[in-house]
């Protein structure tokens, strides 16, 4: 069945991935220059140099498998549905802390021009109106998007123009003067260490556009990478480097909290300092827009996996997850309360949560060359440079653990309660039947509320189990159709898989598949195996008419690994995984 739904240009999808990645220049450039000095510029091309090759790793895995969730699609369709699940819990704290943090600080700024607006109600009002433009639509939220990120881009251009006057005019003195002192942590090898390990941050918010690539015209995706990497790469390193041509270090320490509106102030005047003032507070607004965007796409995706409530995929009128947006608005404000506002602590779960996420969709793509690699892919990391990359991330986090031990210890206790919850939901029939047992060891003497709280569980695991399969297939073997059985049971909660052969008229499975389906279905006595032979073809429009028939959704039908003579695009199949 063809979607209608319009779909994302490759400036609307650029604009809303890319406010949250192109807002950092606000506030790594200074970060990179506090641990790397006058090699700040150099450390931050080197994040350019990583990023550019993880535009290779993102390609190729959602080229390969163009569907929502990000990290957490690539490893469920190369993996388990439980590292999986890591991924997104780690996913999910990311924008958490992207929207708190963002919010606040583009209220911070906002408050620095009109001091009368209040700090925590504002961060709520800002929060509650993205709540309600992600409601609205995603094409609502697109066009607010691009406006934020033309004049984002407008104003960066005008404050490098500014400041080249500036420096045409006064010389390059005070960068020679900057370039003269002692390097920061004693030699070059130790501030490129930690100024690329702080400016890393800098790249949040590259990971979102694989988390609503279904909401994007064909074609789109690589080009906002591209679009991304480029912004990262020209304007991080050259505010960096303009900041050190026309600010003393004294006073790049003094306003490292609001470096570029200074070096605006500096080189143009008090107008040049509002209007980036005022640009700040616009931008970080539109990374906040990313984060609900980002995560309205991937908790649809866990969703549908039955990862999280089935009561988040209820739309309106409108075909908005409403209730996605109103929770993870209410998630937000809590911590804000919770917080009182001292958002400090909870850079460290945005800094680990973000960089794991990075480090975890290069392993994605390493499970994917290796149990995927018949898969059509649009294009291919190398493998010497997909390694450099996660090893890039990783000596990132070691840096930051190092910068900030304390960190880890506020990253898990928001890590701890959310992988609970998701643990929880992927146990939940193993949790109910222990819960069972409990309840008759304990209960046995109140045998009416025993009677009543046995049925009332039993119908909840029989409701659960009650969910069917299906698997394609044409002349696997045992050994395959064992593997296919393996990930069921440890993947699924269900007590029926239909096999289904879609055949050639006249064409008929051989009695050794037949034979080999019935030891199977001895084998694994909790899963009844029903066979169906179809003369029919296979495609969509098999997979959609058994779908209706049988009232079983795409996403609980499975494939093997198409090679690359298969006529269809994984895309085109409506969301049917890969499990083998």
């Amino acid at each position: 069945m063809t979607n209608q739904k319009k779909k994302l240009s490759q400036l609307a999808a650029t604009a809303i991935s890319g406010n949250d990645i192109s807002s950092s220049c606000l506030y790594v450039s200074a970060l990179a220059i506090m641990y790397a000095g006058q090699y700040a510029w150099v450390a931050l091309l080197m994040v350019g140099a990583v990023l550019f090759l993880f535009k290779r790793i993102y390609g190729e895995v959602v080229g390969a498998l163009p569907l929502n969730g990000g990290a957490y699609n690539a490893l469920l369709n190369t993996t388990s549905k439980s590292l999986a699940s890591l991924a997104a819990t780690l996913t999910l704290l990311s924008y958490i802390a992207t929207a708190v943090i963002s919010a606040d600080e583009a209220i911070q700024y906002a408050h620095s021009i009109f001091t009368q607006i209040p700090v925590i109600i504002g961060t709520i009002l800002l929060l509650a109106f993205f709540m309600g433009l992600s409601i609205i639509g995603i094409g609502e939220s697109a066009k607010v998007a691009i406006v934020i990120f033309l004049f984002h881009l407008m104003s960066l251009v005008i404050l490098s123009l500014f400041t080249g006057f500036y420096l045409l005019e006064n010389g390059l003195d005070v960068f020679m003067t900057n370039s003269s002192l002692p390097v920061k942590g004693g030699s070059i090898t130790t501030a490129l260490f930690f100024g690329f390990s702080a400016a890393m941050l800098g790249i949040s918010g590259f990971e979102s556009s694989a988390n609503f690539v279904e909401e994007q015209e064909k074609g789109v995706f690589p080009k906002t990478l591209r679009n991304m990497w480029i912004v990262v790469t020209v304007f991080n390193p050259l505010m960096a480097f303009l900041a050190l041509a026309v600010i003393p270090m004294s006073g790049i320490e003094e306003h490292q909290e609001s470096l570029l509106s200074y070096m605006g102030n500096l080189s143009g005047g008090s107008w040049l300092s509002v209007l980036i003032s005022v640009d700040a507070a616009l931008v970080l607004s539109g990374a906040v827009l990313t984060s609900f965007v980002g995560v309205t796409g991937l908790v649809e995706r866990m969703t549908l996996d039955r990862v999280l409530p089935q009561f988040l995929l209820i739309k309106n009128k409108r075909g908005s997850s409403y209730r996605i947006a109103i929770a993870f608005f209410l998630l937000c404000v809590s911590i804000l309360l919770i917080t009182g506002g001292e958002l400090g602590a909870l850079a460290g779960v945005y800094t680990i949560a973000f960089l794991s996420v990075m480090a975890l969709f290069g392993i994605g793509n390493i499970l994917l060359k290796i149990r995927r690699k018949n898969l059509p892919r649009p294009e291919s990391s190398s493998w010497p440079f997909l390694m450099i990359a996660i090893l890039a991330v990783i000596i990132a986090l070691v840096g930051n653990a190092i910068l900030n031990p304390k960190y880890l210890g506020v990253f898990m206790s928001y890590f701890i309660p959310t992988i609970l919850v998701v643990m929880i939901m992927l146990n939940r029939t193993l949790i109910l039947t222990v819960l069972l047992k409990i309840i008759n060891y304990f209960l046995n003497p109140i045998q009416d509320v025993l009677r009543r709280s046995d049925s009332a569980i039993v119908k909840l695991i029989n409701e659960i189990n009650s969910q069917e399969f299906v698997y394609f297939t044409k002349d696997d073997d045992v050994a395959t159709l064992n593997k296919v059985m393996l990930y069921i049971q440890h993947n699924e909660h269900t007590k029926k898989l239909k096999v289904v052969a879609a055949m050639e008229p006249g064409e008929k499975a051989t009695a050794q598949f037949i034979s080999d389906l019935d030891v199977l279905d001895r084998e694994y006595p909790a899963i009844k195996v029903e066979f169906i032979q179809l003369e029919a073809e296979f495609g969509p429009d098999l997979i959609n008419r058994l779908s209706n028939e049988w009232k079983i959704p795409v996403n609980f039908m499975f494939i093997g690994s198409p090679g690359n003579r298969f006529p269809f695009k994984v895309e085109q199949l409506g969301g049917v995984r890969l499990i083998i």
